[in-house]
């Protein structure tokens, strides 16, 4: 679950670094406040969004299901038997 968490945010913040990289490439200082404009941080904020949007959109359309039918964790005879799908 954590490692879906970090993908997501790897996404999420991904047009920032390609917008930092661009402003290093022009041999612009990226840290400086008059490149992070509103405008523009909105923009790389919905890009963001729409590129986790997607590929969340595109895991549930493409990953694997499982057939079966799941049988929750029980006791039988006094020992826990964990759930499964069968």
């Amino acid at each position: 679950m954590l490692r879906a968490a970090f993908e997501s945010l790897a996404l999420f913040l991904s047009p920032f670094a390609v917008f930092a990289l661009y402003l290093v490439l022009r041999a612009r200082y990226p840290l400086e406040m008059e490149h992070w404009t509103r405008g523009r941080l909105f923009t790389l904020t919905l890009a963001g969004l729409i590129l986790v949007l997607a590929s969340l959109i595109f895991l549930g359309l493409t990953a694997e299901r499982g057939h079966g039918v799941y049988i929750p964790a029980h006791i039988e005879n006094g020992a826990l038997v964990p759930g499964r799908i069968q």
